[in-house]
């Protein structure tokens, strides 16, 4: 396994703001740039085929909300700031663009592994689609599926299959009802930290839009650090890495608790930072720029 996106930072982030601190002289020292080491190992660069194996009940609403966010990465159609201009990051990281194309889809509705999965589960249903060079296989679980280590230590997984040609996978869980306040924030108030209001979900759900900010997250992960020898910063066993370096940032004005200042659709009320196809709207982490050495935020 490549890596685990767990809530370690989130949770850091929400605790701090509820911290008085007393600024010392070592505080007054500049802070030093963020850097992700490159490893010299293989990263996900072209056309990337990504297939999608759906676990439980999902609607077709919810299905399109998230096929069409990924259809946004690479089209050219949405006005800016768009998710294709957010994944125009991933292209500063060696080896140039990675073009990301929905492959196979696959619905596994009968709960046929249970409600209960362990990781061996989700590389089962990964294996659904057989792993080829330059693929992602993408296993996302229903809201009333439990994972192994859902909503106490992660949020989702990426990793990569053990066979030849090697093959990456993502797994993701739809926190709706298990722990929106951890998986899905700034969609929910936190669990931890101050409680502000939370923000309105872009697509009217909470679960896939939460979805949406992991899926996000891990992509970017995955494309640059795709066999845990590409960019991370710490140990590989619990990597920083493309956009889980930036944890909690959406908007310029970001600090511990507060995603930052993002847009508001006038109609709805709903809070966005990237415009994506078919007329969706998303919200988007920052991701570390590599020509910066700072995280990047859309807004």
């Amino acid at each position: 396994m490549a890596s685990i996106y767990n809530l370690a930072t989130l949770l850091l982030f929400c605790c701090l703001a509820n911290t008085i601190i007393t600024p010392s002289l070592s505080e007054l020292v500049q802070e030093q740039p963020l850097v992700l080491k490159y490893h010299n190992g293989i990263l996900l660069k072209g056309n990337v085929s990504v297939n999608l194996i759906w676990y439980g009940q999902f609607t077709p609403t919810q299905r399109a909300i998230i096929v069409d966010f990924i259809y946004s990465l690479n089209s050219n159609r949405a006005p800016l700031p768009s998710a294709s201009s957010w994944w125009k990051t991933t292209e500063k990281y060696r080896g140039g663009a990675s073009t990301l194309r929905v492959g196979h889809q696959i619905l596994h509705e009968k709960y046929t592994l249970g409600k209960v999965l362990k990781t061996a589960h989700l590389l089962a249903l990964a294996s659904k689609v057989n792993f080829a060079a330059n693929s992602i296989n993408v296993v996302f679980t229903a809201k009333d599926v439990a994972v192994d280590g859902f909503c106490m230590s992660r949020c989702g997984t990426h990793g990569s299959s053990r066979g030849s040609p090697r093959g990456t996978y993502i797994w993701v869980g739809n926190s709706e009802t298990q722990c929106p306040g951890q998986c899905a924030w700034p969609f929910h108030q936190p669990i931890y930290g101050p409680q502000t209001p939370p923000l309105v979900a872009p697509n009217g759900d909470v679960g896939v839009d939460g979805m949406i900010i992991n899926l996000a997250t891990l992509l970017a992960n995955t494309v640059t650090n795709p066999f845990n020898s590409g960019y991370f910063q710490g140990p590989p066993t619990a990597p920083l890495e493309a956009v889980s370096a930036c944890t909690g940032i959406f908007g310029s004005g970001s600090y511990p608790g507060n995603p930052g200042r993002v847009l508001v659709d006038k109609a709805t009320g709903a809070s966005f930072n990237a415009h994506g196809v078919n007329g969706r709207k998303y919200l988007l982490p920052a991701m570390w720029d590599p020509q910066t050495s700072a995280c990047k935020t859309l807004v």
